[in-house]
C-alpha cells in the first residue's frame, strides 16, 4: 500500500491527464520540437477520422435510405451502432494501449476503421452496413482514449495544452468536413474518403517514435532513450527528463490499483458524481441526436439542409478553436455555464419553431427560428460542453483511481451517446417540439448541476482540487 507521501509526490507534479505527461526540459535549453509536431499531426489524423465517422450519417441519410430501402428503425440502428462500437472500443482501449503500445493500439484501431469504411462502401443491405458502422465505431472508441494519452506523453509541458486541444479541434473538423462533403458526394464515395486519414495515420506511424513513457514502463531502455532523443532533438541533453520519467514510474508502481468497485468509497464519491454527471449531461443534452441528424432537422423545419449543415460545420470549428484559446484564461466553470445556457436557449428556439410549424402558426418565421436555435445550440456546445467535461475529468480524480474512474466516465459517455442517437428519430416522430423541450430541460438541469457541484479547477494543483472537492 502506498503512503500518503507517495501519492503527494505524484500529484504535486500537476498531473492533469489520465496518463502522466512528460516533464518539460529546462527552459534555458532550446528544444527542436519538429518531431513532436509531426507526431501530433499523425496522431490527430485519427481524431479527424473519428469526426468523419460521427458526421457521416447526417448528410447521407436520405440517399442511403432510398438506395438500400431502409426504414427509419433500420437507419436509426445504423446511425447509433457507431456509439455501441465505440463503447466496446473505449473499454478495451486501455489494456490494448498498455499491451501493444500507443502506436500499436493506433494501428489496430486504424485497421478497424478501414475495414468498416470498406464494408459501408460495398454494402448492398442493412447487415454489412451495420457491421461496417460497428467496426468504425470500435476504432473511434480506441482513438478517443489513445490519442490524447499519446499526445500528452510525447509533448513538452509548455506545448501540452495547445497540442491536446488539437485533438478536439480535429474531431469537430472531421465532423464539419463530412457535413460539407455530404452535400457534394454520393454516400459510397463519402465512405471512401473516410479511408484517407486512416491511411495517412498508418503510414505516419512508421516514421514517428513510440511514447517514451510507455517504453520506460515496459523496461525497453534502449528504445526509450532513442525515442526521447528523437522527440527532443539529437543535440539536447535528455538525461534529466529521462531520470524524472523513471522516477515517476517507480513511484506510480507503488500506488494501489483501484478497481471499479473501489470508486464508490465515500472519499472518491463526490469526484465520481462530478465526472460521470458531466458526461451524462453532455450526452443527454441531445448533442449526438442533433449532430447525427442535422440535415433532417433542417429539412423538417423547412430550411435548406445543404446551407444549414455547411453553416453548422463552419461554426463548430470556429467556436471550438475559440474554446482552446479561452479554457486556461476564462476558466472551466464559466465556460460551462455560458455553454449550457446557450444550448438550453437553442433548444427552446428550435422547439418553438417546430411548435409553430405543427400548428401552422407563423409558418414564415419557423425556419429562421429553427436554424437560429440549432446554430446557437452548436455554438454553445462547442464553446464549453464539448471539451470541458473531458478536461475536468482528467483533473478531479485522485491519481490512483484515474484509470478506473476515467474508464467509467468514458463508458457512461459513449452509452449516453448511443441512447440519444438511437432514440432521436423516434422522439422526433413522437413530437418534434417535445423532443427539443426535453433536451432543454436536461440542459437547465446541467446548469444547476454545474453551479452546485462542479469546482473551478483552473490554475490549481491536483492536491488543491482534491482538498476543494472533499471540503478540506
Amino acid at each position: 500500500m502506498a503512503s500518503k507521501k507517495d501519492i503527494k509526490k505524484i500529484e504535486d507534479r500537476g498531473q492533469n491527464e489520465i496518463k502522466a505527461p512528460l516533464i518539460a526540459q529546462d527552459e534555458r535549453r532550446k528544444e527542436d520540437n519538429s518531431m513532436v509536431y509531426i507526431s501530433t499531426f499523425v496522431a490527430v489524423c485519427g481524431s479527424f477520422s473519428f469526426g468523419t465517422g460521427v458526421g457521416y450519417s447526417s448528410p447521407t441519410e436520405d440517399a442511403i435510405r432510398e438506395d438500400l430501402n431502409l426504414t427509419i428503425t433500420e437507419f436509426s440502428f445504423f446511425g447509433s451502432i457507431l456509439t455501441f462500437g465505440a463503447m466496446i472500443g473505449a473499454i478495451s482501449s486501455g489494456p490494448m494501449a498498455d499491451f501493444f503500445g500507443r502506436k500499436g493500439a493506433l494501428r489496430i484501431s486504424s485497421a478497424f476503421c478501414i475495414g468498416g469504411w470498406l464494408a459501408i462502401y460495398l454494402a448492398k443491405g442493412p447487415m454489412p452496413l451495420d457491421i461496417g458502422r460497428l467496426a468504425t465505431g470500435y476504432g473511434m472508441g480506441v482513438f478517443s482514449y489513445v490519442i490524447p494519452v499519446f499526445i500528452a506523453e510525447i509533448a513538452p509541458k509548455q506545448l501540452r495544452g495547445l497540442l491536446t486541444a488539437a485533438n478536439q479541434l480535429l474531431i469537430v473538423s472531421g465532423v464539419s468536413v463530412s457535413f460539407i462533403l455530404g452535400t457534394l458526394l454520393h454516400w459510397r464515395t463519402m465512405a471512401l474518403t473516410g479511408l484517407i486519414p486512416c491511411v495517412v495515420l498508418l503510414v505516419g506511424l512508421i516514421y514517428i517514435p513510440e511514447s517514451p513513457r510507455w517504453l520506460a514502463k515496459i523496461g525497453k531502455q534502449t528504445e526509450f532513450d532513442s525515442a526521447l532523443r528523437k522527440l527532443r532533438g539529437k543535440d539536447i541533453d535528455v538525461s534529466e527528463e529521462a531520470a524524472e520519467i523513471k522516477d515517476y514510474i517507480e513511484t506510480l508502481d507503488k500506488l494501489p490499483k483501484a478497481s471499479i468497485f473501489d470508486l464508490f468509497q465515500s472519499r472518491y464519491l463526490r469526484s465520481i458524481i462530478i465526472g460521470v454527471g458531466l458526461m451524462i449531461f453532455q450526452q443527454f443534452g441531445g448533442i449526438n441526436g442533433i449532430c447525427f441528424y442535422a440535415s433532417s432537422i433542417f429539412e423538417s423545419a423547412g430550411f435548406s439542409a445543404d446551407i444549414g449543415t455547411i453553416t453548422y460545420a463552419i461554426l463548430q470549428v470556429v467556436v471550438t478553436a475559440l474554446n482552446a484559446l479561452l479554457i486556461d484564461k476564462a476558466g472551466r466553470k464559466p465556460l460551462l455555464l455560458v455553454s449550457v445556457t446557450g444550448m438550453a436557449l437553442g433548444c427552446l428556439l428550435t422547439a418553438t419553431s417546430f411548435y409553430l410549424k405543427t400548428y401552422q402558426m407563423g409558418v414564415g418565421v419557423a425556419p429562421a427560428l429553427a436554424v437560429t436555435g440549432i446554430m446557437l445550440y452548436i455554438a454553445g456546445f462547442s464553446l464549453g460542453m464539448g471539451a470541458v467535461p473531458w478536461v475536468i475529468m482528467s483533473e478531479i480524480f485522485s491519481i490512483n483511481i484515474k484509470g478506473a474512474a476515467g474508464g467509467l466516465a468514458t463508458l457512461v459517455n459513449w452509452a449516453g451517446a448511443w441512447v440519444v442517437s438511437f432514440t432521436f428519430k423516434f422522439l422526433m416522430n413522437w413530437s418534434s417540439y417535445g423532443t427539443f423541450l426535453l433536451y432543454a430541460a436536461v440542459n437547465v438541469g446541467s446548469i444547476v448541476f454545474t453551479i452546485k457541484m462542479v469546482p473551478e479547477t483552473k490554475g490549481k494543483t491536483l492536491e488543491q482540487i482534491q482538498a476543494a472537492i472533499n471540503g478540506q
